[in-house]
């Protein structure tokens, strides 16, 4: 799978600094207004970010010129 660069700094943008921050974000206001499923909602979307990274690393991996290692 390979990606555009546009594509690719995007995704790479929300890997790194929203989906983390989207999850610290809602287990901190959740223990504050006791919102719902406080270790569920951050769990999921740490799983997403899991994928994300993965699917980016491979994106990555294959964007490298053939022939050179």
């Amino acid at each position: 799978m390979e990606l555009n660069n546009d594509v690719y700094d995007v995704l790479k943008w929300i890997a790194l600094l929203v989906l983390p921050a989207l999850a610290t974000f809602y287990t901190a206001l959740a223990q504050i207004w006791n919102l719902p499923y406080v270790s569920e909602i951050p769990a999921t979307i740490t799983a997403v970010d899991a994928l994300l990274g993965a699917l980016l690393g491979v994106s990555s991996a294959n964007y490298k010129p053939k022939g050179t290692d």
